[in-house]
């Protein structure tokens, strides 16, 4: 063999795998350089763990599967690594972690551990076809850098998934799985935003960069963080977050306030401010311009203190309960994940192999493991991309 180890996919998942494969490593990417999603990550900084990454913040056809990878390799291993690195970070919300400089910085610590291991990054390389051969795999490519063909004992599909296709994501990992009759669920666009038509659109357009604090519910899933009025629809965390759980068709139900600070706030405009109108009084509370649209279609009187409790109940079924019916979401065009992926019913929790293609690995997004926005989804590639690299270097 020509290598013990070809990764394809010079990403998060990818490079992990490589700095715990000892012994002839090759990692090969089609782009011109190594961790661009990575680069492009957290607004440049790298929202690279969370420190509350457990199994429950995923999302799988088996909810069990991520349990072993996540639980070998955790969030304060890789933390480990980052301090023990130099790398200065910090909690932003949530439990989330920043680099506080730059997300380049990561990069450089994987391919140090890539180099340190004894492995070879080659970028501008494009796979063009993958072949078993006795012990092991065949692998056409086609770049600068030669050669056309190699072979490898072990091959780890480390090249994620659908979303950002210029950046050059592909299916590609999807479509070699099937190859091998290793089975696909039903993959779709996750944390992104969401979009809508006519006179919705329109309305959201005229409150277009308005964000607010929210609780937002899809099929039984509720996050309560901000969203985001677009000119094309509805975003921000709550909105990314809950995307994963969305349907065509499926509504959402938005809630600005809680039914008891919106009624206390009333009660209490009542009884000492009645000449004020409901924009006013609902204006400390939002922003204006949200108000503003939300009381439009509701007929209030122009004071608060003619507001009967019929039009309260109105106001508040609008405020704590809006039902919004999505046309779709932006896609993989501007989505931060692929749901679904290689079929975890098919792959060994504890090393990502292939049950029936000895030494054919597949980790990191391309599998149907995807986390919840805020780090979790890195923590997935570094646990799943170590825990496949050492099974490989058990078996050296």
């Amino acid at each position: 063999m020509d290598f013990n180890t070809l990764i394809i996919g010079a990403g998060a998942a990818g490079l992990i795998c490589a700095a715990q494969a000892p012994g002839k490593c090759l990692v090969i990417d089609h782009a011109k350089a190594a961790g661009e999603k990575i680069r492009i990550s957290g607004g440049g900084r790298c929202n690279f763990t969370n420190l509350y990454a457990s199994a429950e913040n995923y999302i799988s056809r088996n909810p069990h599967f991520a349990k072993s990878a996540l639980a070998r390799y955790t969030q304060w291993d890789f933390i480990d690594w980052v301090t023990r690195s130099g790398i200065a970070y910090h909690e932003k919300t949530l439990g989330q972690l920043f680099c506080d400089t730059s997300a380049k910085e990561i990069i450089a610590m994987l391919l140090k551990g890539v180099a340190d291991a004894g492995g070879q990054v080659q970028l501008n390389t494009a796979v063009q076809s993958v072949s078993p051969i006795d012990g092991g795999y065949a692998i056409q490519m086609s770049g600068p850098h030669g050669p056309g063909s190699v072979t490898a004992r072990h091959l780890v599909v480390a090249c994620g998934g659908k979303p950002i296709p210029k950046m050059g994501a592909t299916d590609f990992a999807l479509r070699l799985a099937q190859q091998f009759g290793i089975p696909v669920t039903h993959t779709y666009a996750g944390l992104v935003p969401f979009t809508f038509s006519g006179a919705q659109q329109e309305a959201f357009q005229t409150i277009s960069g308005v964000a607010a604090p929210a609780r937002l519910q899809t099929n039984g899933t509720t996050f309560e963080e901000a969203v985001l009025f677009t000119h094309r629809g509805l975003s921000g965390p709550a909105a990314l977050q809950v995307s994963s759980y969305w349907a065509p068709g499926d509504a959402l139900t938005l809630g600005l306030l809680s039914e008891m600070a919106l009624r206390q706030a009333v009660r209490n405009a009542k009884e000492t401010e009645g000449r004020k109108s409901p924009l006013t009084v609902l204006s400390r509370l939002l922003p204006a311009r949200l108000v503003s649209l939300v009381l439009q279609d509701l007929a209030l009187p122009e004071r608060i203190a003619d507001l009967t409790a019929a039009q309260l109940d109105r106001l508040a079924e609008r405020l704590t309960k809006w039902q919004l019916t999505p046309a779709g979401t932006e896609g993989y065009r501007t989505a931060e994940v692929m749901v679904g992926g290689v079929d975890t019913s098919a792959l060994s929790s504890k090393t990502m192999m292939a049950k029936t293609q000895p030494g054919l690995y597949f980790i990191g997004e391309c599998v149907d493991v995807t986390g919840w926005l805020g780090g979790y989804n890195f923590q997935w590639a570094w646990s799943s991309g170590w825990v496949a690299g050492q099974a490989i270097k058990a078996q050296l």
